[in-house]
């Protein structure tokens, strides 16, 4: 039976009650997003709550944490409490779209590892398929809801499939945000990108960041860009 928590060096998440469980994806864009100086922060499809936890030992921000999932919302909201950062973190059970048509607030960050599986085979436990699937929350959903709540200097930082490069550059022209920081995340040496992180913002004057990002050299021997990236989380970093 697989671990029912995850332990890290300042927090613990559990995911017994969660779809999606904590993975490679959350620990990139919680380590990687850039939250220096962030006053508030919103975290779109929170599921254990991991990602916020993570940006909450980087910065000094209140965050706002949401997702569709009930169960989700119940165990992020535990772990949260069992944190050191429960006072910053807020958890509310919602749609980003009705999140953002009823919100009068803006975030100087918004951050999320949306479900982005369009067309692959779905299976029988319907939360997994909601929490992997985008028939809730598709891309161009997601863009426009973030859009609405992203104050002036803010940044969006978002974690997908490379093969979604494309429709991200066209959805995020649609409505003038530009990427600031792009890394690609290759799982081995030679072998072929599989995931982007991307930070966009309403600035088109900025020069994009580019880089790339090695996860392992070898079966569980990871990259030193890898180690230094995570090692403020992972426990044997």
């Amino acid at each position: 039976m697989a671990n029912p928590f995850f332990k890290f060096k300042n927090f613990t998440v559990w995911h017994d009650k969660c779809a999606m469980k904590v993975g490679t994806d959350g620990v990139l864009l919680g380590s990687w997003a850039s939250v220096d100086g962030c006053d508030s922060i919103l975290d779109v499809g929170t599921g254990t709550g991991l990602i916020s936890l993570m940006v909450a030992q980087r910065s000094k921000a209140d965050i706002h944490a949401i997702d569709i999932d009930e169960a989700a919302c119940l165990q992020a909201k535990d772990n949260i409490a069992a944190s050191a950062y429960r006072s910053r973190i807020q958890v509310t059970c919602t749609s980003v779209q009705e999140f953002a048509e009823k919100t009068d607030r803006t975030f100087s960050h918004i951050l999320s590892n949306p479900p982005y599986f369009p067309n692959s085979l779905k299976g029988p436990d319907k939360q997994r398929n909601a929490a992997r699937h985008n028939d809730t929350l598709p891309l161009e959903e997601l863009l426009a809801s973030c859009n609405k709540m992203l104050s002036p200097e803010g940044k969006i930082s978002l974690i997908l499939p490379e093969s979604l490069s494309d429709a991200l550059n066209e959805i995020t022209t649609s409505y003038r945000l530009y990427p600031t920081r792009r890394t690609l995340v290759i799982p081995t040496p030679g072998s072929a990108p599989k995931r982007i992180l991307v930070e966009l913002s309403r600035s088109q004057e900025t020069a994009c960041e580019t880089s790339q990002l090695i996860i392992e050299l070898a079966r569980h021997q990871y990259s030193a860009d890898y180690i230094q990236l995570t090692k403020e989380y992972y426990l044997n970093m």
